[in-house]
Parts: C-alpha cells; sequence; structure tokens
C-alpha cells in the first residue's frame, strides 16, 4: 500500500446476541486486526438481531442450569469455561464477571433497542453497554430499565427509548431479520459478513481476521489497478 493510496472502505455485518460471550470475544479480535491494518480500511460495522434463546421465559434461567439443560455442561465444564472466557477476555480488554446465580434471559427487547440504535447512528455503541451490562455489571438486559439506562449512557434519548420498548414499533422488523438470516444459513453466532460476500464463522483469532481483510484488500488492489 503505498502512502498514497486511500483506505478501502469495509462493510462488516456482524450476526450476534448480546448474552454471547463468544460474540464480545469475536469482536474484540476483530478490532486487534483492523489496529494492527491500521490505515488500510474505513469500517461500518451493522450488528444484526440473533437470539440464542428465542423461548426463555420472562424470568430468565439459572445460566449453570441453562448450560446442562441445553449442551449437557457439567458443572466441572462450565466453571471451566467461564475461567477461560475470563482469561481470554482479560487479554482483550473486556470483564467477565461470572457469579453464583447468573441467569441467562431473553433478549428480544435489546434487539429492538438496537435496531433503533442503528437507525439513529449509535448501534455499536449500544451493543457494547449491552455486553458490558451482562458480563461485566450483573445486570439483567432484559428489563426495560436496565435497557434505557444503557441507551442513555451511550447518548440516545431515554424518552424515547422507553418508548420504543414500551410499544414494540421494531418487534417485526427484528423478527423479519432473523428470519432472513436463518435463511442465509447462519445458525450460530457470532458470525460475521464482509463486503456482503466473505463469510467468517465463530469468535476467531485476530491473525484469522487479518488474512481475510489482508485478501479483501488485495482484491480491492487489483480491482482498481
Amino acid at each position: 500500500m503505498s502512502d498514497t493510496a486511500q483506505p478501502v472502505p469495509l462493510k462488516v455485518d456482524i450476526v450476534s446476541d448480546v448474552v454471547c460471550p463468544w460474540c464480545i470475544i469475536g469482536y474484540k479480535q476483530l478490532v486487534k486486526a483492523l489496529d494492527t491494518l491500521s490505515g488500510r480500511f474505513t469500517p461500518t460495522i451493522h450488528w444484526h438481531p440473533f437470539e440464542l434463546n428465542p423461548d426463555m421465559p420472562e424470568e430468565g434461567q439459572d445460566l449453570r442450569e441453562h448450560l446442562a439443560m441445553k449442551y449437557g455442561t457439567s458443572a466441572s465444564g462450565s466453571g471451566g469455561a467461564r475461567t477461560r472466557l475470563t482469561q481470554l477476555g482479560e487479554s482483550l480488554g473486556f470483564r467477565f464477571d461470572y457469579f453464583e446465580g447468573m441467569r441467562m434471559v431473553n433478549t428480544f427487547r435489546a434487539h429492538q433497542l438496537l435496531h433503533w440504535a442503528g437507525l439513529q447512528g449509535r448501534q455499536t455503541g449500544l451493543k457494547l453497554a449491552l455486553f458490558t451490562a451482562f458480563f461485566s455489571e450483573r445486570k439483567d438486559v432484559s428489563k426495560p430499565d436496565v435497557l434505557v439506562a444503557a441507551a442513555a449512557g451511550v447518548g440516545l434519548d431515554a424518552r424515547e427509548a422507553a418508548a420504543v420498548l414500551d410499544d414494540g414499533r421494531f418487534a417485526a422488523a427484528v423478527r423479519k431479520e432473523q428470519a432472513q438470516w436463518r435463511e442465509r444459513e447462519v445458525y450460530a453466532v457470532p458470525t460475521f459478513f464482509f463486503q456482503d460476500r466473505f463469510p467468517v464463522p465463530g469468535a476467531q483469532e485476530a491473525q484469522t481476521f487479518e488474512r481475510v481483510l489482508n485478501k479483501i484488500h488485495a482484491r480491492s488492489e487489483h480491482s482498481a489497478a
């Protein structure tokens, strides 16, 4: 890349859920890769809804119990996974604060608010705030007051955020988008799409993202030549 070359516009679509630990890990790895390739891209990130537990009731479910029922995870296996995630998160600048009694919760309201935040240009800020609220601050991100506070914390209008949740104006749009991603065979998260062409499933290491990004950059230079 010459000193006068312009950065490549990079469209990044991330399908994820705010209660998915690997989603924030994957995002942090992507940011690490982009930092390594600083100056090569101007990224625009769009977050898309995926509910890990669409049938989760309002009261949620004990996390250990949930993992045992859904994945057959033992208590020792669950504890080991939490330790590994906590260490990995720390290495990437994110704090996981797992605790006894932690509950898995329904995230449909969160996705509705994220849809609205995207229309306001503050979607990534809210997404990161919700990851932090759930994993670092022991907050229930299914609760409207928690969601509204998170929205206000990233500069969104609290009253409008509350109205969005109260009237469910984006519920149908979120359901439609979820169906569209299922049609594209997205059944696990995180899933990343670059330039609408290059899918990367899972929370890959930064080096994997770098390889994909370098391929995109090389193709862009070739097409511009």
